[in-house]
């Protein structure tokens, strides 16, 4: 009888992703700060490093140079070295921890905040925490919350009801097949970020009050981009009192990285007391802490950020219009192009990255549907009119002549 192959096996799985046209390949960029979104590329053949253009990134606002938040980094990593000491329960709470949760609890107007090492572990680790801790709880969620909501009610080992995405009439649905002295949680996004679109918050509180239901809504994408303060979307539209918690990150218009939540004070501490994600894993270091809540102060007070994004992303989308390149008309920043076709999309992002030096990562399924694989471009606060300009002009001269996109013609 022959031995399992293990690395053979493992070659296999590779590539079948490969087949299919979906394999991710990464590329080695190092970021310039006071040039974003310009970046330095070494390509894998050992070639010449060259600058690049990024046109996905999530620092929507370029806050991940500003010389507020680094000037917060150095003075941190300066007084208190370059680790954590630990998880926040034994040795890595520090008064960094403290005062930006103290920040995120003022901006998102709650009793109190909880941080984590990543928007996707505070998200799994609220909700399946809060899940668990509620007896016979169901758990609505939107058909396209992130990957983290979805394995966070998963671990919650509740009932699970998945209404279409920002579908009203199907959540009540769902919610009137409940008994509505059970316990509730529904779970969504404000914007999401592979379509673009944002939720009907309102009318989900609504529903919520009708059916005595807590809601859980991720702001990971809205978070210092929304509302006068960048306490998200939910602020923007005057909702965040009847929102009960308000997940965040610091990974996209904070420029840093981490996440967190926000909500009422028994909730939170719920969360701190017994979700595993946070109470294993070793705290985020002082620097980082420090620049989050630097970007975090500064953003509940600057428009200036806020005002450029909104004036580059309505200059992108009328360029795109002008051209009519087939991208989705969401109300938010995010604005995705798409392409069809998993070859055909990895083919047009190594032509702009090979040929023009603009850096976009190829969306595939599982990340989105099949048959509508995407360009997830985001025009920050930092790229120039004349950034938009080529890239405008170059997507519609390879969509209308090159033969790579043939496919999606």
């Amino acid at each position: 009888m022959d031995h399992f192959d293990y690395i053979k096996h493992f070659e296999n799985c590779i590539e079948g992703v490969k087949a299919e046209g979906r394999y991710r390949y990464f590329a080695n960029l190092e970021r310039i700060a006071g040039k974003f979104p310009k970046a330095m590329y070494r390509p894998a053949d050992g070639s010449s490093a060259r600058e690049v253009t990024i046109w996905c990134s999530n620092d929507y606002l370029g806050m991940g140079q500003h010389p507020a938040v680094l000037k917060a980094a150095h003075e941190a990593l300066d007084n208190s070295g370059a680790g954590a000491g630990g998880t926040r329960n034994i040795s890595g709470t520090t008064r960094y921890h403290v005062e930006l949760e103290e920040s995120l609890a003022d901006l998102h107007q709650k009793e109190a905040a909880l941080v984590m090492s990543s928007g996707y572990v505070a998200n799994e680790g609220a909700l399946s925490t809060l899940g668990k801790l509620m007896p016979e709880c169901a758990i609505f969620s939107d058909s396209m919350n992130h990957a983290s909501m979805i394995h966070g009610i998963r671990e919650a080992k509740q009932e699970k009801l998945i209404y279409r995405h920002n579908d009203l009439e199907h959540l009540e649905e769902l919610l009137k097949s409940v008994d509505i002295n059970r316990p509730k949680i529904i779970a969504f996004e404000s914007v999401y970020s592979m379509d673009g679109d944002i939720a009907p918050i309102k009318e989900i509180c609504d529903l919520a009050e009708k059916y005595n239901a807590l809601t859980y809504l991720d702001e990971v994408h809205a978070v210092g981009l929304y509302g006068p303060r960048g306490g998200g979307v939910a602020e923007e539209r005057g909702l965040m009192d009847r929102v009960d918690i308000i997940e965040g990150t610091f990974g996209k218009a904070y420029g840093c990285m981490g996440g967190f939540i926000t909500g009422p004070a028994a909730v939170v501490d719920s969360v701190r007391t017994f979700a595993s994600g946070f109470i294993f894993t070793t705290s985020l270091p002082p620097s980082v802490l420090a620049a989050a809540r630097a970007s975090v102060e500064h953003l509940k007070v600057s428009q200036i950020e806020r005002q450029r994004i909104r004036r580059n992303v309505k200059m992108f989308k009328e360029a795109l219009e002008a051209v009519d390149l087939p991208y989705l008309r969401g109300e938010s920043h995010i604005v995705p192009l798409i392409v069809g076709e998993p070859t055909c999309c990895r083919d047009l992002t190594d032509i702009l990255m090979n040929e023009y030096n603009i850096y976009v990562q190829p969306i595939n399924y599982p990340t989105v549907p099949r048959g509508t694989e995407r360009l997830r471009l985001t025009a920050t606060a930092a790229h120039s009119a004349e950034d938009i300009t080529r890239m405008v002009g170059t997507l519609h001269h390879l969509w209308t002549t090159h033969h790579a996109l043939r496919a999606v013609a």
